[in-house]
């Protein structure tokens, strides 16, 4: 058995930033599908910018995501390490 002890936060950031980008994307794109369907039936369909305002998502989400994910997980990781120097780390099994 190998025991985690610590989690380097810069490199929990980068994972986080990167998946939670990506589940923004996915997120942004089922934002902007939602707005297209419904701008035909929104009181500012006359709008010629309205349905950029849906696909708009598919660029904002992604970016917010990944930045307030990629922050959350590196606090995770400096609780993790807090945590870990008290009661010892998680015990992992590798081959």
């Amino acid at each position: 058995m190998a025991v985690l002890k610590r989690i380097g936060p810069a490199s929990a950031f980068k994972i986080g930033l990167v998946s939670y980008a990506v589940l923004g994307l996915i997120a942004g794109v089922f934002c902007s599908l939602i707005a297209l369907a419904g701008v035909s039936f929104a009181p500012h369909a006359h709008m010629p910018f309205a349905p950029a305002i849906g696909l708009f998502a598919v660029i904002v989400c992604p970016i917010v995501y990944g930045i307030i994910g990629g922050i959350l997980t590196a606090i995770s990781a400096l609780l993790y390490n807090l945590a870990a120097s008290w009661v010892g780390g998680v015990e992992v099994e590798l081959n």
